[in-house]
């Protein structure tokens, strides 16, 4: 019997909020298992950044500025990538962002603001991929859920209410796109430990202990947690796999 493969090579993916966090994770993750990965954010320096340590470990990346919400950008991106690559294989959705409010205290300026970076620069970026891969026939769309999406968590109603909805565009995305042969699934973390939250996390560990309490595995998550099953949903090895979640939640959802 031959395993499935989680190598990407000769593929092509794009990957927004590219720049840092769990998006450049995510880049570096693919660069390595083969693909040449497009790194998408608004600011282009740190997209940069991360193409230079790619190819410092061997991979190829490249770079462009757009901000998610405007589909004039999106389609300037996918232009681009038709014209130099002339195939898209893989879409990752990691753009994101948070309003830590009490529901009291968020303003409507908040609300639009997760709601259209977590939502509709989903969908922005999907509307500008599928094209090509409907015409190819192929493809996987990864969309960066959360455990918000599933739990209600407090001082996080808009958050969570983003990621619901991510959850199930992807599954209705997926529905309606498998007759192309494209694959729509998503991610769903719990609290990941990354550069950005480390040195909170040591310094105020209380702040996370309600979630610990839920975890049966009894650990936060790591990087490596989350590109593990990012590769898996973006190879081979999940062919017949379409309209999930995939939570990487050490059980959170499960109590």
């Amino acid at each position: 019997m031959q395993l499935p493969s989680l190598r990407l090579d000769g593929q092509v993916a794009l990957v927004t909020g590219g720049g840092s966090g769990l998006g450049r994770a995510s880049a570096q993750a693919l660069a390595a298992a083969g693909a040449h990965v497009v790194i998408v954010g608004r600011t282009l320096s740190r997209c940069e950044a991360v193409v230079a340590g790619i190819a410092a470990d061997g991979g190829a990346a490249s770079a462009q500025a757009a901000d998610v919400t405007r589909p004039d950008e999106a389609a300037a991106c996918l232009a681009a990538l038709r014209r130099d690559f002339g195939r898209l294989d893989i879409l990752v959705n990691s753009a994101g962002i948070n309003s830590p409010k009490s529901f009291t205290d968020l303003e409507l300026g908040d609300w639009a603001g997760v709601m259209d970076t977590n939502v509709t620069g989903t969908y922005v970026f999907c509307r500008a991929a599928l094209p090509m891969m409907i015409a190819q026939k192929s493809g996987s769309i990864i969309n960066m859920g959360s455990i918000s999406g599933a739990s209600g968590i407090a001082r996080r109603v808009v958050y969570c209410t983003s990621k619901a909805a991510v959850a199930h565009l992807t599954r209705s995305l997926a529905v309606e796109m498998g007759p192309y042969g494209i694959r729509v699934n998503a991610l769903g973390p719990n609290v990941i430990v990354t550069d950005f939250n480390r040195e909170l996390v040591a310094r105020q560990p209380e702040l996370y202990q309600g979630i610990l309490d839920r975890t049966p595995l009894q650990r936060l998550g790591t990087i490596e947690d989350v590109t593990g099953a990012l590769l898996f949903l973006a190879s081979p090895a999940s062919a017949y796999i379409t309209g999930q979640v995939l939570y990487v939640d050490g059980g959170f959802t499960a109590t």
